[in-house]
């Protein structure tokens, strides 16, 4: 992938959210409807052929990508959200972080085990937020269940890759 006209819109943060953080901004790529349709274009490329029936957006930028390429594919969305924010009975998934502890949920009903899921976000780094997503979503017990991330970063001895690679196959729209 690592299309050019991409790259050239992500844009560094440097300090943010805290001093030694190099934020790699997605914003630039949303507003530009170029980078929009390749990044839409780009994920239902990969994913037309594999029977995907529901796409889960993670919290919070992974909800704007997931409902448009879930349209194309003939899919629904599933929202994958920090404890507290669904209403009704909600599955849990408790997972470290290099902040601390925190909690990953879904709605009782989001997939069941005829599903075919795309798992959706915009970064990969450590892996762990991901890696908590696919274990929430394997407790629904679905047919199959992939990865896909608009960015995955590889520098700065970042491996957030190994973290999934054991479980299923990541795809990125974006390697820096």
């Amino acid at each position: 992938m690592n299309n050019p006209k991409l790259i050239s819109k992500v844009r560094c943060i440097p300090d943010f959210p805290k001093p030694g953080i190099q934020f790699q901004d997605i914003t630039p790529l949303f507003n530009d409807s170029e980078c929009l349709r390749i990044m839409h274009d780009e994920t239902v490329e990969m994913y037309k052929d594999k029977g995907i029936t529901k796409i889960v957006g993670i919290e919070s930028r992974g909800f704007l990508l997931s409902s448009s390429v879930a349209l194309t594919l003939n899919a629904g969305v599933a929202i994958c959200r920090k404890k507290g924010k669904l209403p009704g009975k909600v599955v849990e998934e408790n997972f470290e972080k290099e902040y601390g502890k925190d909690t990953v949920c879904m709605t009782e009903d989001s997939i069941t085990s005829d599903d075919v899921v795309l798992i959706h976000d915009d970064l990969l780094a450590t892996g762990g937020s991901l890696r908590a997503a696919y274990n929430l979503v394997a407790k629904f017990h679905p047919k199959k269940i992939y990865i896909n991330v608009i960015i995955e970063l590889t520098r700065d001895g970042l491996h957030g890759r190994q973290q999934l690679e054991d479980l299923t196959e990541v795809t990125t729209l974006l390697r820096l």
